[in-house]
């Protein structure tokens, strides 16, 4: 567990029976797609196998609820060893100084590229949300490296379960800006409802069917 104090707030504080249909939604949810899409999903496991042999999934430790340290589930969408090549690239990068992001990343395979464009590769993380690690809907679960960068208003984010998608995901994908990804976590957080999970989880499969991934 990282040490992580969200610092008190405003924050309007969600009944527990509100939580508990949200995590009733997520399970539920979650096992549908799962056994929907489970032929898919080994279909695409051994098409990243076949075009770059090495692991299917990509595993990293991210940070979720209250700074518990959780391993992050996706499809593999860059050739195998892509972190060891990052030091390589630092100096391209488009994003500010929080995140690090290529529009052509030289690492990402032609699969990959694919999976990224309609967040196929985002499935796997329906097994973190089973094992309650995260939610359908929350803000993004950073790495540690990205959360040392942190103001300590920006803690909030960890009040909350991380999500598979978000008001990010679905308001500004393609903004670089941290400054406007942070706040839209924020925003989430201290106006959360099961109203704008639906929203959100609505906006996402438009999103999803149009490809704006990247």
């Amino acid at each position: 567990m990282l040490a992580i104090a969200a610092p008190c707030s405003e924050r309007r504080q969600p009944r527990k029976s509100a939580l508990a249909l949200k995590r009733f939604v997520d399970i539920t949810l979650a096992l549908l797609v799962i056994t929907l899409l489970t032929p898919l999903m080994v279909v695409l496991g051994v098409l990243i196998y076949l075009e770059s042999p090495g692991p299917i999934f990509y595993t990293s430790e991210r940070i979720g609820k209250d700074g518990v340290v959780f391993s992050f589930f996706k499809f593999r969408t860059m050739v195998n060893g892509a972190d060891a090549l990052r030091s390589q690239l630092e100096a391209l990068n488009e994003r500010d100084a929080v995140f690090f992001k290529l529009s052509k990343d030289p690492r990402v395979t032609r699969l990959g590229g694919f999976l990224r464009k309609y967040s196929l590769d985002e499935l796997p993380q329906l097994l973190n949300v089973l094992r309650g690690e995260m939610s359908l809907v929350g803000p993004r679960p950073p790495l540690a490296s990205e959360v040392e960068k942190y103001e300590p208003e920006h803690l909030i984010r960890f009040a909350v379960l991380p999500g598979l998608t978000g008001l990010w995901q679905v308001e500004s994908r393609r903004d670089p800006s941290f400054a406007n990804y942070i706040a839209l976590d924020m925003r989430y957080v201290h106006n959360w409802s099961l109203w704008l999970d639906v929203k959100v989880l609505l906006r996402t499969a438009g999103v999803v069917l149009r490809g704006t991934g990247c």
